[in-house]
């Protein structure tokens, strides 16, 4: 396979997964996603936006979530998220210093 190919291909997988949780699977939580899989809808945000800044696109992080959530994020979560319980809380805890804070 080409490389062409390879990137378009890859581009269309990520548009399906970006449908699959900003459209199909709304009721599932970043929390949730965050929790079991160690990356949410906000990391795919933030990837997004680095992928822009290292591309000498500037984006700042509310415009990589814009761009990604398909509106403003304090929409998004006032259309979908709910309050995390406690114990997603806890769990988010050890999750993010396993994912995020050791980068």
């Amino acid at each position: 396979m080409d490389r062409q190919t390879e990137i378009e291909l890859e581009a269309a997988a990520f548009r399906r997964l970006k449908k699959h949780l900003m459209e199909d699977r709304v009721d599932v939580q970043n929390i949730d996603l965050m929790n079991l899989a160690g990356f949410c809808r906000n990391c795919l945000s933030r990837w997004y936006q680095e992928a822009a800044n290292e591309r000498g696109i500037e984006m700042s992080k509310e415009d990589g979530r814009t761009a990604f959530y398909g509106m403003p994020y304090d929409e998004w979560k006032a259309r979908h998220q709910a309050e995390a319980t406690p114990e997603q809380k806890a769990a988010f805890d050890t999750s993010f210093r396993e994912n995020v804070e050791k980068r």
